[in-house]
C-alpha cells in the first residue's frame, strides 16, 4: 500500500485550485494525484485526489457526480466527516470510509485547530465527469 501511495503522490498534478479559492473552502488544498481510464470498464476512470487541510481547515457541504463511488483514507491527522443522515464521525490516520453515488457529504473538516490533516480520496467515476466536487449553494 505504501508503494502505491508513493506512486500516486509522485504523479501529483495541479488540480482544484478553483476549489481552494472559493470563500467557503477554509485552508484547503486539493491536488489530483492520479487519473487513469479503466480499460476493463469502458467509460469509467479512476481518480485519486489528495486533500490537505490546514489547522481548522475544511470543505463546504458538497456532493460529487452521480456516477462517483468514493473511497477515502486519512493519511495524516484526523478528519471529521458526515455523509447523509449518518452521525458525524472523526476518522484518525489509517481509517477510511466510502461514499456511494449520490451521497451528500455534509461535513469534511480537519478535527484539529493546531495540526494539519490529509486524506486521499479515490474516485471511480464516469470519464466524462470532469468536475468532481459540487459545493452546496
Amino acid at each position: 500500500m505504501k508503494r502505491i501511495l508513493c506512486s500516486l503522490l509522485v504523479a501529483t498534478l495541479p488540480f482544484g485550485s478553483a476549489f481552494a479559492d472559493e470563500p467557503k473552502f477554509k485552508d484547503a488544498k486539493v491536488t489530483l494525484a492520479y487519473e487513469h481510464e479503466l480499460p476493463n470498464v469502458p467509460g469509467k476512470s479512476l481518480r485519486a485526489v489528495l486533500v490537505e487541510y490546514g489547522p481548522g481547515g475544511g470543505s463546504p457541504s458538497h456532493r460529487h457526480p452521480p456516477s462517483a463511488f468514493i473511497y477515502a483514507r486519512v493519511l495524516e491527522g484526523a478528519i471529521r466527516s458526515k455523509v447523509n443522515d449518518a452521525p458525524e464521525r472523526t476518522y484518525q490516520a489509517g481509517e477510511s470510509w466510502s461514499e456511494q453515488p449520490g451521497d451528500h457529504h455534509q461535513v469534511s473538516q480537519n478535527a484539529s485547530a493546531t495540526a494539519p490533516a490529509k486524506l486521499l480520496a479515490i474516485f471511480v467515476v464516469d470519464t466524462n465527469d470532469r468536475e468532481i466536487v459540487f459545493p452546496d449553494k
